[in-house]
This record gives structure tokens, sequence and C-alpha cells, in this order.
């Protein structure tokens, strides 16, 4: 039995997030420019969006590009938005072809204009897809969202649309960047880094966490499967005992 085979159909994490990271030291060990290991890991974007579109899985989450990466090297920066807008202009008809639809969250505005068309445009193309939700974290940062979304708050308390004291969490859940999408049941990161890095903070509380040592460029559907595999075999108990559970 492959490992696709051991994967439980009927119990699949509804939505799967993924911290990508690797590909500056994965370009290292081959000997170039950090650049290369971004070029590299678009066929790890294509294999995990394949796989988990095949199995079923209905919201992909990639943490493609964080708040803090705008402090690395500008020729980097200038280079990943590059390869950003190519690669999105590049898979849209896959995407359509595969019926995924696209969605964005993080400072969107933040990103250079032709990057906001190609992924303006793209959303559009794809928004009537219906069975898998990609959604990429693009100047995303965890404390972004949350800032943003008590901005939005105070704002409405402060015209009297919303009361001060109704607010719980439901309510602060709707103005996450977010809303609408189910928290991931179930995290990804690769390159063996023990840390969440500012991402999703208040929507991973409860996550399952599967971190492999891999480099994100060398990962395939089958490195997908594995982390599948062992969040089907964990006990989720969100603060219950295992007793509690099996009555």
């Amino acid at each position: 039995m492959n490992l696709k085979e051991r994967v439980d159909l009927g119990n699949l994490p509804a939505h799967i997030a993924v911290i990508m990271d690797g590909n500056g030291r994965w370009a290292k060990r081959k000997g170039g420019l950090r650049i290369f290991g971004h070029q590299n890991a678009i066929k790890a974007v294509r294999d995990t969006v394949e796989a988990a579109a095949e199995l079923g899985v209905q919201y992909l989450t990639m943490y493609a590009f964080s708040t803090e990466n705008w402090s690395r090297p500008a020729e980097e920066v200038s280079a990943l938005m590059t390869l950003l807008v190519s690669t999105i202009r590049k898979e849209t008809a896959t995407l359509n072809k595969n019926n995924i639809r696209l969605q964005t969250i993080g400072d969107t505005a933040s990103l250079p204009k032709a990057c906001q068309r190609e992924l303006l445009e793209a959303i559009e193309l794809t928004k009537h897809n219906t069975r898998m939700t990609l959604v990429l974290a693009l100047s995303y940062s965890g404390r972004w969202d949350l800032t943003q979304a008590m901005q939005h708050m105070a704002k409405q308390v402060e015209a009297g649309e919303l009361a001060a004291d109704s607010i719980n969490e439901d309510t602060l859940a709707k103005f996450l960047s977010t809303a609408g999408i189910p928290d991931p049941e179930l995290l990804i990161r690769t390159s063996g880094e023990m840390r969440i890095s500012n991402f999703l903070l208040w929507q991973l509380a409860y996550t399952e966490l599967y971190i492999t040592e891999l480099l994100w460029p060398d990962f395939r559907k089958e490195h997908l499967y594995e982390a599948i595999i062992s969040f089907q075999n964990r006990e989720r108990r969100f603060g219950k005992t295992s007793e509690q559970l099996s009555k």
C-alpha cells in the first residue's frame, strides 16, 4: 500500500497551512544564490496544491511572504516579487483547469502594483471555482492581522456600530483577514525550525503541528501524505481528557 492509499479520506483536515521554509539553505547547498532556491520551490508548491486538491482538502494556506521579509536584501525582495508576478500569470490557467479558487491574506496594498494587478486578476478569474481554495499569505503576519482587526473593531465601536461589551472570540474572528475560512487543523513547517514565525497567531490555537527537516524545494506529494497520516494518528482533545472523548 502506497502512502496515498494510507490516507483516510474520511478524516482529512479541512484546512492545511504551510510554512514554506528552507529555500535559501537549499540554494546554498547547491552553490547558488537564494533566488535559485525560490525558483526551485515552485515545483513544491505545484505538487502540494495538486495533492491537497486530489485528496479533497478544502483550504490550503501557504505562507509565501511575511511582513518581516521586507527587511531582506533589496535584490532578493525584488527578485521574489518578479517571480511572484510571473508565477501567478503562468499558474492561473492551471488553477482554473483544476477548479481551484485563489484568495490572499495580508497587507497586499504594500505589494508592488504589478503584483497587485496579477493577484486581483487571478482572484477574479478563479472566484467561481469550488474544488479547493488556495490562500496565499503575502506581506502577512499574525500580529499585523490582529492589529488590523482591532483597529477596524475600534472604528465600529467609535461609530456606534458595535457595542464594546458584545465583543467576543467570534466577533474578533470576523475581523481577521481569514474571516469565513475555518482555522487550520494541520500546520506543516519545513526545514526543521521549531517556531510558527508570526503566522496565523489566533487561528493556530488548536492546530496540530508537523515539522519536517526537509527543505521546502524538496517537498513533494508523498511528504504531504506523510504529514496528513501523522495528523490522522493523533488524538485531538481541545482541552478535554481522553476519557471524555471516548464517552
